[in-house]
């Protein structure tokens, strides 16, 4: 890993590794490191322990009962056990837990705390709310988690985090980095990295690096990361490269203890009969780690999930510690010099050392993703686990977005104060799930529930602050406001009965008087959008209620079953440039048992199914069915931009054409992936191991029923297959929508057991081996296969 003019590309170093497994000995990941001993003769080794305890908030608890079973015992022995040795030290990440934990206690307590964090006992890295996933997490909920946290510590311990803590997230984004450094953080650390990556850093000392943005030319975007080098962040991959020797330090394991050393060596409690023996095996572990990094500031954390439950877990960790730290420190000749620390602690000392040994860092862009822990375990099957909720924690992002936009324009003396605790208890629970069991999908089920309902109720209550927001703000005379949640004066178009159930339309009931619908546009600029309403009636105008000017719209209908539409609810689509923040249509409906003039087009159907013809009844739209030939011929869509054409037998896209006459051959396909069999390590909420034999084609029973739907506003073909419905939508607009297909897919495998379905789209685009993805919807990715 060389570091050139421009720095490190990670997609250079994936190049360079054969990433295979070899067996590396007592370091199975890596390899034998070797020293002669005089390495510190003039530069001692400068150690420090850094004591800390991962609190998940959520995964195989929910929050509330990790927070109450074990999270507050170890912040209450902490207020005891700081005050017994001012040498003592501890790191905390999770604010969820420690605002919590802060609102439980007596002002001794809290006075306590203020102590410890002024003495530098106690840091509070990172400064989230959480520490977040990386992969899945939208850059808006990753900011939101870290500003909820670090306006929290402002408000009531007056401190501002330096160094950020990442030991658990499943890969680690560049985005990530770039928000903490905005945040005013300049030093970070990293676990979660391809043992691949790892062992090659590892070889060229370079596991300390300058982590710089890949649109950044300059150094305003770096921060000084570190990545931890073993297998883990507890205590037996954390001293050294040997888990049999440093399991031996870890105390909570000695004889009669709750854990024990799976290599079947336990610790021993240090004595003064044992204690230079202990001492010695363990300095090698050090020097040994040490040999890895380019300065000789070394950094061992000190903990594990949910450490220092029990207060004499304190006693046995920190007082054996504190002898083999005397001992080093009492004999000069082993050119060590140990402490605990905290994570500023070591990042000041490295920076010092840096300087005045001239040692620069390199600098690296990229990301570190995806994960692997051994083997071909590749952490990518969080990626899709538990869909339906990450979209439900989109749902929520996006809810808060809409009310930044309108609280700037809330004048002082809006009446309904109370909902901006809403706010908050709505911008935490969003933070909270983006934990990275959380939003990841890998927590257990009644977990899972857990999260969903914080995330519906507060979806329920900014619903409620939105509608009496857009009432407050459209009123010219705000004396004649009056909310009644029981008869509110607006309603939303969309529905959600339960933290399980997919939203449903608001039925608007339509009279001779006209009704009014508000669209909210909170992106404050130009936008064309396709408004879509649900209606009791085929038989409508809409109508712009500021010029009184009839709107292009189109009604469609609603399929109840895939051969089936309703009889009384109907879909109007209309297109609409959006001005303000805030705007007011009017659709004026008009009922009539025959087409009158001036009245909405309807979307014209034509189904077919092969070898078994639907037979669809309908008294308000035309359907037609393939005859003769036709049946034979691909389906064709277009619009002035683009013309596709899908298989009739399918409906599945084929081709794509382009008015300027550029052809891209482009074919979906829906693939079947099993997991291994004859293994007990299968595909799951973590993990991606497919059968051996890949990806099987989906196949049906039945040819799926393909039903083909144009008119003025837009055009789709949707296929149904007992698995998955599939649409291809063409807009007939100007702008990026007319140019752009919309592909949907609503997708139900319960039935299946150890099955994943994909969409697959294969092309004629010469890419090679290289394609862009996105990243945390902030920035675009290389990425080679």
């Amino acid at each position: 890993m060389k570091d050139g003019v421009d720095g490190v590309q990670l997609l250079d170093v994936y190049d360079l590794l054969p990433f295979d497994n070899p067996d590396g000995g007592p370091w199975k990941q890596g390899f034998e490191i070797t020293y002669k001993g005089d390495e510190w003769s003039e530069q001692p080794l400068e150690l420090f322990l850094i004591p800390h305890s991962h609190n998940d908030p959520g995964w195989i608890k929910t929050f509330d009962a990790y927070y109450h079973d074990q999270t507050r015992h170890i912040l209450d022995n902490m207020v005891v056990k700081l005050s017994e040795d001012s040498r003592r030290k501890l790191i905390w990440a999770e604010i969820s837990y420690f605002s919590k934990w802060w609102n439980d206690i007596d002002d001794q307590k809290r006075a306590a705390v203020k102590r410890y964090l002024q003495a530098g006992q106690l840091e509070l890295v990172t400064g989230g709310w959480v520490m977040p996933d990386e992969a899945n997490s939208h850059y808006f909920a990753m900011l939101d988690q870290l500003m909820e946290g670090h306006q929290w510590l402002q408000k009531h311990l007056g401190v501002k985090p330096r160094s950020g803590w990442a030991i658990d997230p499943f890969g680690h984004s560049p985005s990530m980095a770039y928000l903490l450094k905005g945040a005013g953080l300049h030093n970070m650390l990293i676990q979660r990295v391809h043992y691949s990556i790892k062992k090659h850093f590892a070889q060229q000392q370079t596991l300390e690096f300058l982590w710089r943005q890949s649109w950044d030319s300059s150094s305003r975007s770096d921060i000084t990361c570190h990545m931890m080098p073993f297998y883990s962040y507890d205590v037996p991959h954390t001293c050294g490269p040997n888990p049999a020797v440093c399991c031996q330090f870890d105390f909570q394991r000695l004889p009669g203890r709750r854990t024990f050393c799976p290599w079947k060596i336990p610790p021993k409690p240090i004595t003064d009969q044992n204690v230079q023996e202990r001492a010695l095996l363990l300095l090698d572990q050090y020097r040994q780690k040490s040999r890895l990094f380019r300065s000789s500031v070394l950094l061992v954390p000190l903990g594990d999930d949910f450490r220092y439950v029990e207060s004499s877990e304190w006693d046995v960790q920190f007082n054996n510690y504190q002898k083999l730290f005397d001992y080093f420190n009492q004999h000069p000749e082993l050119h060590i010099k140990a402490r605990f620390g905290t994570l500023s602690d070591y990042f000041q000392a490295l920076h010092q050392r840096l300087s005045t040994t001239r040692t620069t860092l390199p600098k690296l862009r990229g990301d570190f993703f995806s994960y692997a822990d051994r083997d071909d375990h590749y952490w990518t099957g969080y990626f899709t686990s538990r869909p339906f909720y990450k979209r439900l924690d989109r749902k929520l992002e996006a809810t808060l977005r809409y009310h930044r936009s309108v609280d700037g324009r809330l004048a002082e003396n809006f009446p309904a104060r109370e909902y901006f605790q809403w706010l908050t208890t709505g911008r935490r629970n969003l933070a909270l799930f983006q934990h990275h069991d959380a939003v990841a999908g890998t927590e257990r089920e009644h977990v899972v529930v857990d999260y969903g309902t914080r995330l519906f109720q507060s979806i329920l209550n900014l619903h409620q602050v939105l509608q009496s927001s857009a009432h407050w703000l459209l009123l010219l005379d705000k004396s004649q406001y009056h909310h009644d949640q029981s008869k509110p004066f607006l309603q939303m178009d969309e529905v959600i009965s339960a933290q399980d159930a997919l939203p449903q339309k608001t039925t608007l009931s339509l009279s001779l008087e006209p009704r009014s619908l508000i669209i909210f546009n909170p992106t404050e600029q130009l936008r064309t959008s396709v408004i879509s309403v649900v209606v009791d009636s085929p038989d409508a105008r809409v109508v712009d209620a500021e010029t009184g000017r009839q709107m292009a719209a189109q009604i469609s209908a609603v399929w109840a079953e895939p051969n089936q539409p309703s009889t009384d609810t109907f879909q109007v689509r209309t297109s609409s440039l959006i001005r303000l923040l805030i705007t007011a249509v009017c659709f004026n409906f008009l009922f009539s048992h025959s087409k009158s003039s001036g009245s909405t087009p309807r979307a014209r159907y034509t189904v077919h199914r092969r070898g078994n013809p639907p037979d669809i009844h309908t008294e308000h739209f035309q359907v037609s069915s393939l005859q003769g030939s036709e049946a034979d011929a691909p389906l064709s869509l277009s619009n002035k931009h683009v013309q596709i054409w899908s298989s009739p037998e399918t409906g599945l896209l084929e081709v794509r054409i382009f008015k300027s006459g550029l052809v891209r051959k482009i074919q979906v396909q829906f693939l079947w992936y099993g997991t291994r069999t004859g293994s007990r390590d299968k595909s799951g909420a973590y993990l991606f191991l497919p059968a051996d034999e890949g990806a099987q084609l989906y196949t049906s029973s039945e040819p799926p029923l393909v039903r083909v739907s144009r008119g003025p506003i837009f055009s789709d073909i949707t296929s149904h297959f007992p698995h998955f419905t599939h649409t291809v939508r063409l807009f007939h607009l100007d702008g990026h929508a007319g140019k752009s297909l919309e592909i949907s897919n609503l997708v139900d495998i319960r039935s299946q057991v150890n099955r994943e379905l994909v969409m697959k789209i294969v092309s004629d685009v010469a890419s090679g081996n290289r394609f862009y993805s996105d990243l945390n919807g902030f920035q675009i990715s290389n990425v080679d296969v």
